[in-house]
């Protein structure tokens, strides 16, 4: 008989000792919990507007952006740019810590102020932009997503004694940036191009400002995000313009929401202002993605009830593994490695069959019911929703061969079933929520198997958006395919000590229960 044979004939063995009714009820159980848990989370999420919810922005490539800023604005044909020089940039910030009770002039760290080419004034329209940030420097920005550094500097430092000198220009698709010091002498920042431009676009000049993120401390040492109102505003002279279409003046406009705040109301407009020859433009907003602080609900979202199908796999699995020593303990055949083998394959399939299925049926089943209430779901591609989905069924799987590996090794269920649920259960569950402090929880995902589940990250690290990128709010720190390679780490080497542990013979077995 060939070993192929023999290993197959273990594991339909194993598979037939599994299918007892409570074992079957529990893994039913489990992913039960997955689907209901996760579509009673869509079922109560709804979007709560004063009428008619606004659409939310999107790029030209369908992801969810923010794109909400002051503008003072021209047309431009194909060919053509725009040069000014930057005096000033001032901003406000509004009720800080610690006692929030005071305005207090300041510039967030990505405050946005400079000139700006994009397709038209609707929101997620293709643009490319050359600004001066509040403390990153030059920056080159365009279509949402990308970020070219110029020259360092904060943007409250620029001054008529130090101004700073940008230009944009434009030839058919392509966007140049360019900055200087004393406008003679001309740096590159960077070139975008920007395809379907059409032919007439809007240049001009523009300010923004996102909110003013910070962290309170709460639980044992984690961290909630604080966001207020801020605005930014920018003073520009010596304004040249090449191939812009003959027009009276410049236009001020608004894209996306503006002028709705009590500051903007009766303290400082958002908007544009051209006075002798100098633009002074004053806004609040951001242009760039979407960060985990924008009411977006990432896909993953919809798997709030992976925590306790993780805690029944784990149970199962364990016990799985002791069953058979419980046998050798009363009197029965010896536990060996090819039967111990065939018992990890069909912990592990079974686990990722049913929490394919699952995860599988929720996920697309939740995400079209958030969409349908109005709640933003960031776009992930095709590629990446199935690597949440298989790859969180197999992270699952994994964790159970895990536990069934320490169940082998412990051949107690009441020890080796809190122990698998202390090592994997409770670093993803304490880690989940804003329990832990931030240093403390990345550590746990990093060094416990637990960091297995990076799989289910869809969401994205933008440097050039400032967001609270901790575990609490959906970020771990490894990437999927290395937090993956820990958890397989943890479950080949306690498995190979289980294994080693038994005789290579298989004598016949009547019971395989």
């Amino acid at each position: 008989m060939s070993s192929t044979h023999t290993t197959l004939h273990a594991v339909h063995r194993e598979w037939t000792a599994f299918r007892r009714p409570g074992r079957l009820i529990a893994m039913a159980t489990a992913a039960l919990a997955v689907i209901v848990l996760g579509l009673l989370y869509a079922f109560g999420n709804h979007a709560s507007c004063d009428g008619l919810c606004p659409a939310d922005p999107t790029a030209p490539d369908g992801s969810l952006v923010n794109d909400q800023f002051s503008l003072m604005h021209q047309d431009l044909g194909e060919n053509g740019g725009i040069t000014v020089r930057m005096t000033s940039m001032k901003g406000t910030i509004t009720y800080p810590p610690p006692h929030h009770d005071k305005l207090v002039p300041g510039l967030v760290p990505w405050a946005k102020a400079g000139i700006i080419i994009k397709d038209g004034t609707r929101q997620g329209s293709s643009y490319a932009a050359l600004m001066v940030t509040g403390s990153h420097g030059v920056r080159m920005q365009y279509d949402y997503r990308h970020d070219i550094a110029g020259s360092a500097g904060n943007g409250g430092d620029v001054s008529a004694q130090a101004p700073r000198w940008l230009r944009l220009t434009r030839s058919g698709d392509t966007v140049t940036g360019h900055e200087s010091a004393d406008g003679e002498h001309w740096t590159e920042v960077g070139t975008a191009r920007l395809p379907g431009l059409p032919e007439t676009v809007q240049v001009g000049l523009f300010a923004t400002s996102p909110g003013d993120l910070t962290l309170q401390r709460a639980g044992l040492g984690a961290a909630t995000e604080q966001v207020r109102f801020t605005q930014a505003g920018g003073v520009f002279d010596h304004v040249g313009l090449k191939g812009a279409v003959a027009q009276a003046r410049w236009r001020s406009e608004t894209v996306g929401e503006a002028n709705r705040t009590d500051w903007e109301k009766y303290f400082q407009a958002a908007g544009g202002v051209e006075k002798n020859g100098t633009i002074t433009v004053y806004g609040t907003g951001d242009i760039g993605p979407t960060g985990s602080e924008d009411g977006a609900r990432p896909v993953e979202r919809t798997l709030g009830g992976l925590a306790l199908a993780l805690l029944i796999v784990l149970v199962v699995a364990a016990r799985f593994a002791t069953s058979a020593y419980r046998r050798e303990a009363a009197g029965g055949a010896p536990v060996t490695r090819a039967e111990l083998g065939a018992k990890a394959i069909v912990v592990g399939a079974v686990t990722f069959v049913t929490c394919l299925l699952a995860i599988g049926i929720v996920m697309p089943g939740g995400v079209t019911i958030l969409k349908g209430n109005g709640i933003p779901v960031p776009v992930v591609s095709a590629l990446t929703g199935a690597r949440v989905v298989v790859g969180t069924a197999a992270a699952l799987a994994l964790a159970a061969v895990l536990a069934f590996a320490v169940g082998a090794l412990l051949r107690r269920a009441r020890f080796a079933t809190p122990v698998a649920v202390l090592a994997i259960a409770v670093p993803y569950v304490a880690t989940s929520f804003p329990l832990l402090a931030d240093g403390l929880a990345e550590w746990l995902l990093r060094v416990t198997p637990a960091a297995g589940f990076a799989t289910q990250q869809s969401l994205v690290v933008y440097p050039q958006v400032l967001a609270h990128y901790a575990p609490s709010t959906g970020y771990f720190p490894l990437p999927w395919w290395a937090g993956l390679g820990v958890l397989i780490a943890y479950a080949a080497v306690l498995l190979g000590l289980a294994l080693r542990r038994l005789p290579e013979s298989a004598p016949p077995i009547s019971d395989p229960r």
